[in-house]
């Protein structure tokens, strides 16, 4: 066991050194068991409700990051470099002709009610989302290409074969649920999956949930991983960042992000509290309403009629100015919007110039004459069927940039003549009518993977919903013939620089038609209260986030402060810290985000 005297002394000299790393132990075999407090919570600030806990059906990014926390999948994405790794399946295989993937599970891995995960579970999980259209809900696209789904009689192996080529098969961000449990399920659409017990095979299990109030889960014991250090996490919901931003100060919440850069730069002389900038994986966007409309082609919703055209669109685009956004609303903490894959992702990202996408509120209003919107009564435009040009424009009320930003947008497009009426509603409230094609222009969002073909099936026809407005989702209700083939192209590309360029020429496709204009990347800001808490692990090492990753290793790997204490042995994550910071480079990749007392002044930065 490494002394305390030892952890410092290596703490000094990797100090001196300028060195900050950790091991990437996190995702092989469990390590040492580290000395705990006798119990141990992370309190989490929440600033978003919950759609869905059912894994088949969520959709917002806060529901989705707990069940990333409840169900493992088929392979991860590892905390060091966002890369495919080992998850339920700890090896696998693809026949030369790339149809047919093998993989084999490992033998460690149980429910957290004892009973091993097997492949029949998998090819359960899988074989659910093709036979039925409400479990494809969320994650269609991952299986729409498949043939089939197959698991050998002892359990130990997954057989897929798909119709033609999948570059994504190792990153199928489908959570893989429990066959005995789920099998007994009648109705899907309407199953919560919140009748305690709550089966699942992830680092935390449910222990409640209080619709806009919290969520509260346990540790897993079971994990094939090991135990996280902590005895329960809780999300706790507020209805602003302000709030959860004070609940911060008082140390009523030990962890929020998505901060404005004011409350950040606020928080900057807390001697309790640790602040982390990283490179957002997030872009956010308007979405216009082109003419909502179900997979057949038939009309939902209530969006104005204008803009289904797109020469309306396409002046509303170059009437918003992005870079203004980025300097006035974020303050520069932020990157000007292009495509949907952020600068992170640089092999898939479409940067603003390739876009074309410019500010030009002259060609704007040019455009909108020739088309025959001439201005009437308070300098609004008139539509040729007599409908003035005033539009809904929902933004959410737990967003405060987006707020902000309304105001901006809402006098750009007054100077070409098209009013805006600003409505702040709900998260719930935002997912409800964006899904319903019950808007005209609303703030929106998505997180992005590693792996951008989740994100680029969100505009597809086939994410459009069903008859009954449901059964898959879409972001903006984009449909076009040419997008539809360039993805069908990516999928089955394997040449990663030519899987890129057909990336970039869907999302260019995107652009020109406008049903949504990407507006920016924000830098992912979060805080911790470092006196609690003396470490997380970031995704990726380098400039990444502790939370809203691309997997559970932020939470799992939390380290309450003094844990290891002067036992010095490394946790059940592998993650060896001292009393007051320690990081041991013992061959890997996680770097944490280590706690250190903040002093006012100028090396008040991460």
């Amino acid at each position: 066991m490494t002394s305390a005297r030892r952890v410092r002394g290596l703490l000094g000299a990797m100090l001196a050194g300028a060195v900050m790393a950790a091991p990437a132990m996190l995702a092989g075999a469990p390590a040492a068991t580290a000395q705990q407090p006798a119990s141990s919570v992370l309190r989490v600030g929440l600033l978003q409700g919950i759609d869905s806990l059912n894994p088949f059906l969520a959709s917002l990014q806060s529901s989705t990051e707990i069940g990333r926390l409840m169900y493992d999948f088929l392979t991860s994405y590892k905390v060091e470099d966002n890369s495919p790794g080992e998850g339920l399946a700890k090896e696998w295989t693809t026949a030369p002709d790339k149809l047919t993937w093998t993989f084999t599970l490992r033998d460690n891995a149980k429910w957290s009610d004892d009973a091993p995960i097997t492949a029949k579970d998998v090819a359960y999980t899988y074989n659910l989302m093709l036979r039925d259209p409400v479990a494809a809900t969320a994650n269609g696209n991952f299986v729409a290409n498949f043939e089939s789904v197959t698991a050998s009689a002892d359990g130990k192996q997954v057989v897929i074969r798909t119709k033609t080529p999948q570059a994504t098969m190792l990153a199928l961000d489908v959570p893989i649920v429990p066959e005995h449990v789920w099998s007994k399920v009648n109705n899907l659409k309407d199953f919560t999956n919140e009748t305690q017990p709550v089966v699942s095979s992830g680092p935390f299990t449910l222990l409640e949930h209080k619709p806009e109030q919290h969520v509260k889960l346990k540790a897993n014991k079971n994990y094939w991983r090991g135990a996280p250090k902590i005895d329960e996490l809780h999300f706790l919901y507020f209805k602003n960042s302000d709030a959860a931003v004070q609940a911060l100060r008082k140390g009523e919440v030990d962890l929020v992000n998505r901060l404005t850069a004011a409350q950040y730069q606020s928080l900057q002389g807390d001697s309790t509290v640790t602040l982390n900038k990283a490179n957002g994986r997030r872009f956010s966007e308007l979405v216009l309403n082109p003419g909502a409309a179900t997979k057949a082609g038939a009309p939902i919703g209530d969006g104005h009629p204008a803009l289904k055209d797109l020469r309306v669109r396409q002046a509303i685009a170059k009437a918003i100015d992005p870079k203004a956004l980025v300097d006035r609303v974020l303050q520069g903490f932020g990157q000007v919007g292009g495509g949907f894959l952020p600068p992170v992702f640089p092999d898939f990202h479409l940067t603003p110039e390739a876009a074309g996408a410019k500010f030009d509120p002259g060609a704007a209003n040019a455009a909108l004459d020739a088309a025959g919107y001439a201005k009437g009564a308070n300098n609004i435009r008139v539509g040729p069927d007599g409908k003035p040009l005033n539009f809904r424009l929902y933004a959410r009320n737990d967003r405060p940039n987006d707020i902000t930003g309304a105001e901006f947008i809402k006098s750009w497009l007054a100077d070409i003549g098209v009013g805006v009426e600003l409505q702040t509603i709900s998260s719930n409230q935002m997912n409800e009518r964006t899904t319903g094609g019950q808007y005209d222009i609303a703030f929106s969002g998505w997180g992005t993977n590693p792996d951008p073909d989740f994100i680029l099936g969100l505009h597809t026809c086939d994410q459009r919903p069903g008859p009954d407005g449901k059964g898959a989702t879409t972001d903006a209700y984009l449909c076009d013939k040419t997008y539809d083939e360039l993805y069908k192209a990516q999928l089955s590309e394997f040449d990663r620089a030519k899987r890129g360029e057909l990336v970039k020429r869907m999302q260019k496709v995107a652009v020109d038609q406008a049903a949504s204009i990407v507006l920016y990347y924000e830098n992912a800001l979060e805080a911790y209260r470092s006196d609690k808490f003396a470490a997380f692990a970031l995704q990726p090492s380098t400039g990444g986030v502790i939370r809203e990753q691309n997997g559970m290793w932020g939470y799992y790997s939390a380290t309450p402060a003094g844990a290891a204490g002067d036992s010095g042995s490394g946790s059940n994550t592998g993650l060896i810290i001292g009393i007051v910071v320690g990081v041991l480079v013992l061959g890997g990749g996680a770097v944490l985000l280590v706690t250190r007392r903040r002093k006012a002044g100028a090396d008040d930065r991460e």
